[in-house]
Parts: C-alpha cells; sequence; structure tokens
C-alpha cells in the first residue's frame, strides 16, 4: 500500500507556473493536485486525453470549450479530450482541485 501526503509531494513544474503536485502515476492514469491562489489561472490550452477536475478547496472558474462555469467544493468536472479549457481563481480565498487525465498523456497538452 502506497499513502501519498499531498501537500508533501513534490511540485512539478509546469507552463502556467502554478502549484502542481503529481500524487499519482501511472501508464493508465495521472492525478496531479493544483492551487491557484487568487488571481492566478492555468492558461487556455488542450490536453490530448479526457480528464476531471474535482475540487477539494475554495472556487473558482472553469471554462471549457468557451464556456466559463463557476464551480466550488466537491464538485466534479469533465473536460474531454483536445476541448480548449482552463481555470482560474477568481476569489479571495485558494482554489485547489485534482486534474485527474486517462489515459496518462503521451501527447504535450498545447497551450493556446
Amino acid at each position: 500500500m502506497d499513502i501519498i501526503h499531498a501537500h508533501q509531494a513534490e511540485e512539478l513544474p509546469n507552463a502556467h507556473n502554478v502549484s502542481a503536485r503529481e500524487l499519482h502515476s501511472t501508464e493508465h492514469v495521472q492525478v496531479v493536485m493544483i492551487t491557484l491562489q487568487p488571481g492566478e489561472a492555468l492558461k487556455l490550452h488542450l490536453t490530448p486525453v479526457d480528464a476531471f477536475f474535482y475540487v477539494l478547496e475554495g472556487e473558482g472558474v472553469v471554462e471549457i470549450g468557451g464556456d466559463p462555469q463557476h464551480v466550488q467544493h466537491d464538485q466534479l468536472i469533465v473536460s474531454p479530450a483536445r476541448i480548449p479549457h482552463r481555470l482560474w481563481n477568481d476569489s479571495e480565498d485558494i482554489f485547489r482541485f485534482l486534474v485527474v487525465k486517462t489515459p496518462r498523456q503521451t501527447e504535450k497538452t498545447r497551450l493556446l
């Protein structure tokens, strides 16, 4: 059994310049915890695999395919492969969420 302490996992460098901690990674799935401080955002991008976001803490905005929606704690958002999407924190508190990609991507994410 592996037990991962999310806040102690190593931060991954990323094109968005935000806190991203990889919690699990196999050929079948990748799980990353992202923390957006107030005013921080993920840039508009395309991911080559299906993903979902699960909001752990706070609230923010998720835009998928040009449709921005306000999201909050305990919501799951489905993000199909190759659809432009981004997330941002428009609140005054931390916005923390899991990103789960399946299968684990082999192509690079493309910033738009």
